[in-house]
C-alpha cells in the first residue's frame, strides 16, 4: 500500500470512529433515554423548560462556543502546522464527556446537561481539524470520492456500535447509559488509527513567537483573502442558511418521531426509532456515493441544488402526512438519502473550492463556524417555534432555510475544476 493511501485511509477511519457520537449520544439511544427520565417540563437553574426545547438550547450553547473557539485554534494550528493536536484535544474532551453520561441524573440536571454540552463542543471542534485535511491528502478530483467515502465508512461503523449497544440493552438488559461508555471508548479507540498515520506537519512551519498573537494574524490574513473570492463567498452563503436546515433535522428528529407519531405502545416507539434510524444510517451510505456520482456528470453545484430542493419537499411531507410509523419510515428513508448527499458533497464541494494555500484550517474554520452558527440559529429557531406552537409546526417553518439557501446556490457558477471533478 502507498504512503498516500495509507494516509487516505487513516483520515476515512475518523469518520469510523467519532461518528458514534452522532449516531449513538445525538440521535437515537441519548434521546430516547432523555425522554424516557425527563418529564415534559423541567426545571433548569430554577426555570421552567420543555424538555426538548431545553435540550435545543444546550445544543445551540455549545455551538455558539466552538463558533468562537475554532477560528482563533485554527490560525493557531496553522501557523504552527501542527493540527493534530488540536484534532487530538478536542477528539478526547468529546469522548471523555460522552462516557461521563454514565452519570446523567435528572435532579442535577444543570451538571448533566454539562455533559451533553462538552461532547457536543468536542466533536465539532476535532471536525473542524479532520475536514482541514482533505485538501492536504490528496488533489481535488478525488475529493468528492474520498469525502463519500468517509462519510459510508462512518455510517457503517456507527450502525454496527448502534447493533451492539441495542443488543446489550435489550437482549442482555444492560442499562443504556454504560453504552454511553461505549461510545466513548469506541471513538478514542479507532481514532488511534487516524493519530498514528496523518502527517504532524504537511508543510513543514517551524514558528516562532506568540501562538495567539499569531493565530489571529493568520486568521485576518485568509479572512482578507476571502473577501476577494467571490464563488467561495457565494457558496458560503447558500451553505450557512441551508445547513440550518439540515442539521437541524438531525438533531430533533427523533423527537419528532417520540411526540407526533402514533406508535401503539412505548416499546413500539423505542423499536421503531431505532428501525429509522438504521434506515436513514445505511440509506445514507448509498446516499454519498450517489452524489458523487451525479456531481461527476452534472457539476457539484446543480447537484447541491437537487438535493436541497428535496430537503424543502421533505419538510411539507413531515408536517402535512406524517403520522404513522410507515410514514415515519418511509420519510426516514428519504432523509438518509439525503443527508448522506448534503454531507459528503458540502464538504468535498468547499474543499475542491479552496486556493492552493498552507492555511487550510483556518479556511475550513469559517467552514465551520458557518455551520455551527447555522446550527444555533435552527436549534433556537426550533425549540422556540416549539414553546409557542408544536414541534409539527417547527418541522414546517425549516422550509424556510431550505428555499433560501436554494435561491443563494444559484448564484454560485458552475466551474470544471479538473477533468473528471465538476464544480
Amino acid at each position: 500500500m502507498s504512503q498516500q493511501k495509507k494516509i487516505i485511509n487513516a483520515w476515512i477511519m475518523y469518520d469510523w470512529a467519532n461518528s458514534v457520537y452522532p449516531l449513538i449520544i445525538t440521535t437515537a439511544i441519548f434521546p430516547i433515554f432523555y425522554n424516557t427520565i425527563t418529564t415534559e417540563e423541567v426545571m433548569f437553574f430554577n426555570k421552567t423548560f420543555i424538555n426538548t426545547e431545553l435540550y435545543s438550547y444546550v445544543v445551540s450553547l455549545s455551538f455558539i462556543i466552538i463558533a468562537f473557539l475554532s477560528p482563533l485554534l485554527s490560525g493557531m494550528a496553522d501557523f504552527s502546522g501542527n493540527k493534530k493536536k488540536y484534532m487530538q484535544f478536542f477528539c478526547y474532551l468529546g469522548a471523555t464527556s460522552c462516557m461521563s453520561l454514565y452519570f446523567f441524573n435528572v435532579e442535577n440536571l444543570e451538571w448533566s446537561m454539562l455533559s451533553v454540552l462538552l461532547a457536543s463542543v468536542g466533536f465539532s471542534g476535532s471536525l473542524v481539524f479532520y475536514n482541514a485535511y482533505l485538501p492536504e491528502i490528496a488533489p481535488p478530483n478525488m475529493h468528492d470520492k474520498i469525502s463519500a467515502k468517509g462519510f459510508g465508512r462512518g455510517y457503517i461503523g456507527s450502525s454496527l456500535l448502534l447493533i451492539i449497544c441495542l443488543l446489550l440493552i435489550q437482549v442482555a438488559g444492560i442499562e443504556a447509559k454504560y453504552t454511553f461508555v461505549l461510545t466513548g471508548m469506541w471513538w478514542i479507540g479507532f481514532s488511534q488509527i487516524t493519530f498514528k498515520h496523518l502527517p504532524t506537519n504537511t508543510f513543514n512551519k517551524k514558528p516562532t513567537g506568540n501562538r495567539f498573537k499569531k493565530g489571529f494574524q493568520e486568521l485576518a490574513f485568509v479572512f482578507k483573502q476571502l473577501k476577494n473570492q467571490h464563488s467561495i463567498k457565494k457558496y458560503l452563503s447558500a451553505f450557512f442558511i441551508y445547513s440550518m436546515g439540515v442539521q437541524t433535522i438531525m438533531l430533533m428528529a427523533v423527537f419528532f418521531g417520540t411526540k407526533e407519531i402514533a406508535w401503539k405502545s412505548e416499546a413500539e416507539m423505542q423499536t421503531g426509532l431505532i428501525i429509522s434510524i438504521l434506515v436513514i444510517q445505511f440509506i445514507a451510505i448509498a446516499g454519498a456515493h450517489v452524489m458523487a456520482y451525479l456531481s461527476k456528470l452534472i457539476g457539484n453545484i446543480k447537484t447541491l441544488q437537487i438535493v436541497v430542493f428535496i430537503w424543502a419537499i421533505i419538510c411539507v411531507a413531515a408536517y402535512q402526512f406524517v403520522y404513522t410509523p410507515l410514514h415515519f419510515y418511509f420519510i426516514a428513508g428519504v432523509i438518509g438519502l439525503m443527508m448522506g448527499g448534503i454531507q459528503s458533497l458540502s464538504r468535498s464541494t468547499y474543499s475542491k473550492m479552496l486556493p492552493d494555500t498552507t492555511d487550510n484550517t483556518s479556511y475550513f474554520s469559517f467552514y465551520d463556524v458557518l455551520e455551527k452558527m447555522g446550527v444555533v440559529i435552527g436549534s433556537f429557531f426550533f425549540g422556540l417555534i416549539e414553546g409557542f406552537f408544536s414541534i409539527r409546526t417547527s418541522v414546517l417553518m425549516l422550509i424556510i432555510f431550505f428555499i433560501v439557501g436554494f435561491l443563494l446556490l444559484l448564484r454560485v457558477k458552475q466551474k470544471r475544476e479538473l477533468r473528471g471533478s465538476s464544480l
